[in-house]
């Protein structure tokens, strides 16, 4: 997985490039009509309701944009919000107040949506061993606080890139020439190169499974796009040779039945490339 410091380099590298994109050379409606020195107040104000995420980052921008600010959080990341909440007031220049806005809204307006949507998965398979996960199915260029909202939410995170786990696809499969193939291969890049990395492997069919199960060093398997009778053969099948996943076609009216198929794992791309963002303001206090 993501080490802290490829995480804190990440989230470092998100905040300059938004800043840059939004600012440019100047936040010019503000250096117009707001003097250098002038000082305000605002409040970070929720307006609709679910699981609040972004405020740590929130927290990261103001300090990027100005450490003279001064924040009062109210409502820490992770929590339950409704209509009306105050998540935190910002005071200092006016200016920097400003400029930091749009940066900040946007980002906790997105991760809190993903971290709602992701409590409710996991509310959905309460009671049962599954794990909920997410995907590469992210925003290009923020998938750091995608993935960290998904864990604001409950959920864990998959593999962060292609670099930290080994995952055989069936396009993987295909072009190596089928499973045993990609596996074998795989085995002995791992051994040159003195890399120690996860190897997962896709299955379209029980088929595929038994062939998978003949081959040694395995983590998981990835059940992808199987009905719940094969998933639930699958997972009899593999017992504690490694670990199960399922994955395709999971939402929130199917996610339930899988989990009760006795996999380990749920992934589901639509915690983060299908959600609504949280309706969040920045208002000036006067």
């Amino acid at each position: 997985m993501i080490t802290q410091e490829q995480f804190d380099q990440e989230v470092k590298s998100i905040i300059a490039n938004a800043i840059r994109e939004d600012v440019g050379d100047g936040d010019h409606s503000s250096l117009a009509c707001i003097p250098e020195n002038a000082r305000g107040k605002a409040k970070i104000l929720v307006k609709d309701k679910g699981i609040l995420g972004g405020v740590n980052f929130a927290k990261k921008v103001f300090a990027y944009v100005d450490k003279n600010l001064k924040l009062d959080i109210l409502i820490e990341d992770g929590s339950e919000v409704t209509y009306g909440d105050v998540v935190m007031y910002i005071e200092g220049p006016s200016q920097s107040i400003l400029k930091a806005e749009r940066t900040v809204l946007n980002s906790m307006q997105r991760m809190s949506a993903i971290a709602t949507k992701t409590r409710m998965f996991v509310d959905l398979v309460k009671g049962t061993n599954a794990t909920i996960l997410d995907t590469r199915k992210t925003t290009p260029g923020i998938r750091v606080l995608e993935k960290w909202a998904v864990k604001l939410g409950g959920g864990e995170n998959h593999r962060f890139a292609l670099y930290d786990m080994i995952m055989l696809k069936d396009n993987h499969i295909d072009f190596a020439g089928g499973i045993t193939n990609a596996v074998e291969m795989t085995k002995q890049y791992l051994q040159d190169t003195g890399r120690d990395l996860k190897i997962m492997v896709e299955a379209r069919n029980l088929t595929e499974v038994e062939e998978i199960l003949t081959l040694d060093g395995i983590y998981r398997i990835l059940l992808d796009n199987f009905d719940y009778e094969d998933t639930r053969k699958a997972v009899k099948m593999i017992g504690d040779k490694c670990l199960t996943e399922s994955s395709g076609n999971i939402n929130e009216t199917t996610i339930r039945f899988y989990a009760e198929c006795g996999v380990n794992y749920i992934s589901c791309g639509a915690l983060t490339h299908s959600v609504y963002n949280m309706d969040i303001s920045l208002k000036a206090i006067k």
